[in-house]
């Protein structure tokens, strides 16, 4: 594929600029899936219930309402409204916050300790907290160098590696579709980890969940100002 306009005529220094907003979006991006897929891994195994995964979730709504299992279904249709209600609060903190990754990511660490630390006979609770926070996540990179990235489910991002791959094998060459590998990787490294820390720790394994959010909030305030606000498009 031809580069645009602007791209051809873009000089240098610009394009290595963009070139290092692409690397350092990207690292962002594998870092937040691993924090996605570690809060997975382990809210999967202590309750049996997706934390992120919402396709997952809902078909396992879509098998209790076959099944008539009411309980089930009252509790995976409340599990499925609060990731929404997560993503909702992500936007919204996102703009409060001057479309900052730091304040975002302390209010998600802040949910993922409190999850944690909640008591272990009363899981709902600690659940919800957790969903909440991963909606919130998706709110921290959309696009990267135009690119659209998601951060706590990987179906769209194999999805568009494959018919990336497919056009490839037809001989068009199209850039980015490669990248789709990125959070996809991180996530499933990142449910590795999460299923080790989860056999030893249980639902407590979160406060790593909770301590990586922040470090990786700290650590955003080494990304200059503009390229932020490129990942988090209006």
């Amino acid at each position: 594929m031809l580069p645009s306009t602007s791209t051809r005529h873009a000089s240098p220094g610009h394009l290595h600029t963009q070139k290092w907003r692409g690397r350092v979006g990207l690292a962002l991006v594998a870092s937040l899936s691993v924090l996605a897929g570690m809060t997975d891994a382990i809210g999967f195994m202590a309750s049996g219930d997706f934390v992120s995964f919402m396709s997952g979730n809902t078909t396992r709504l879509a098998v209790a309402i076959s099944d008539g299992d009411w309980g089930l279904t009252l509790r995976l249709v409340i599990l499925v409204a609060t990731f929404i209600v997560g993503n909702a609060l992500g936007v919204l903190i996102a703009r409060l916050g001057g479309r900052r990754t730091l304040p975002l990511l302390l209010c998600i660490a802040t949910l993922l300790c409190a999850a944690a630390a909640w008591p272990a006979d009363a899981q709902l609770p600690a659940l919800l907290a957790a969903i909440v926070a991963m909606g919130m996540l998706n709110a921290a990179v959309e696009e990267v160098n135009g690119l659209p990235v998601g951060l706590t489910y990987v179906t769209g991002a194999l999805s568009r590696f494959g018919r990336g791959l497919g056009r490839w094998m037809l001989g068009e060459r199209r850039s980015g579709w490669r990248v789709q590998l990125v959070p996809w990787s991180g996530m499933f490294v990142g449910a590795i980890l999460g299923a080790v820390l989860e056999h030893h720790l249980g639902l407590k394994a979160l406060f790593v969940s909770g301590l990586l959010a922040a470090t990786l909030g700290v650590l955003s305030l080494t990304i200059p100002r503009r390229w932020q606000l490129g990942y988090m498009p209006r």
